[in-house]
């Protein structure tokens, strides 16, 4: 059965399919031989696929992985950096494949992320229409009255468009100082951040602590494990019942 050449790379853990598209204008993605293009579908049984002269084998039966990592603050989201930063790469390279985010986390912020070498159900969980919630603990350096609670829950402009409602519960207030837990449904660019930046609010800390019905729980900074099959059942239910 023939496959687009982006899925082929995702399914066999090599990349992400949106990096697979960089590799292929790249034109350092082969079959049989010939150079690739975007779009074109191949069967990954019959055919000989390459990236840098590396040939790509897809396995029937291979095992997928499903990660949680407690992201700690200093480490981007990717798998390699040009900058010699710290990746999340480097925290999970020992998990005995080639596992990819699902999503991202800023540098500076910290708690639940999910990594797999499943390339539809990265999609699938990535996918704006499924609207699979995440929620935040996020620390701000001001005291959030109702009036500003409520125009987060709301919705409020950020580049040049409205969130989608949110979820605002307190969790503690001092006068310098408030904990709250955001829930959203978007994954937008730096969403939480820049939510709070267009009410005035500065974030001292943010810490994602769940994804749909999946939480961080006790997962120490730094530290990865495979997700349950209960687990991730239910991550997959959560995208089936928000279809």
């Amino acid at each position: 059965m023939k496959e687009r050449i982006q899925k082929i790379l995702s399914e066999a853990g090599y990349c992400s399919r949106r990096k697979a598209e960089e590799l292929i204008r790249a034109g350092v993605v082969k079959v049989d031989g010939h150079t690739a293009t975007i779009g074109q579908q191949i069967d990954p049984y019959k055919q000989i696929l390459s990236v840098d002269g590396q040939n790509i084998y897809l396995n029937r039966k291979r095992e997928k992985h499903y990660i949680a990592l407690n992201k700690p603050r200093g480490y981007v989201t990717t798998m390699s950096d040009e900058m010699g930063r710290k990746t999340v790469w480097d925290l999970v390279s020992d998990v005995g494949a080639r596992v990819y985010p699902i999503g991202r986390l800023d540098k500076v912020s910290e708690g639940l992320l999910l990594l797999t070498d499943d390339g539809e159900f990265a999609n699938a969980m990535m996918h704006p229409k499924f609207h699979i919630s995440k929620r935040y603990r996020v620390t701000v350096s001001s005291l959030v009255d109702d009036e500003t609670a409520s125009k987060l829950s709301s919705g409020v402009l950020i580049d040049g468009r409205k969130t989608a409602p949110a979820i605002i519960n307190i969790v503690s207030t001092e006068p310098n100082r408030t904990v709250m837990e955001m829930t959203i449904h978007e994954g937008r660019n730096r969403q939480i951040r820049k939510m709070c930046e267009a009410v005035g609010l500065e974030v001292k800390r943010l810490k994602r602590i769940a994804i749909g019905p999946l939480k961080l729980g006790m997962l120490q900074p730094g530290e990865w494990r495979e997700l349950t099959k209960a687990e991730l059942a239910a991550l997959r239910r959560a995208v089936t019942v928000n279809n």
